[in-house]
């Protein structure tokens, strides 16, 4: 399930994070299509994909925040 947060803000970029993890029945090919729709539709690039020792995948992704600036 994934989780989203957000890190501390920094001057100039702010990121949106969120970690899926994927179970090691899922195929190499079947998760690599999911985080490419992740990236097509939800506008996600991955982060960091850590593989565990008994298999799991975790993929923490981000996507730049885009403030509104409102103009007067």
């Amino acid at each position: 399930m994934p989780r989203t947060h957000r890190r501390p803000p920094r001057p100039g970029v702010e990121w949106e994070f969120e970690q899926v993890v994927f179970p090691r029945e899922f195929s190499r090919n079947v998760v690599t299509r999911m985080l490419v729709d992740r990236a097509e539709y939800g506008g996600w690039e991955l982060d960091r994909l850590r593989i565990t020792p008994d298999g799991t995948r975790s993929a923490i992704l981000r996507r730049k925040i885009i403030r509104a600036v409102r103009t007067a």
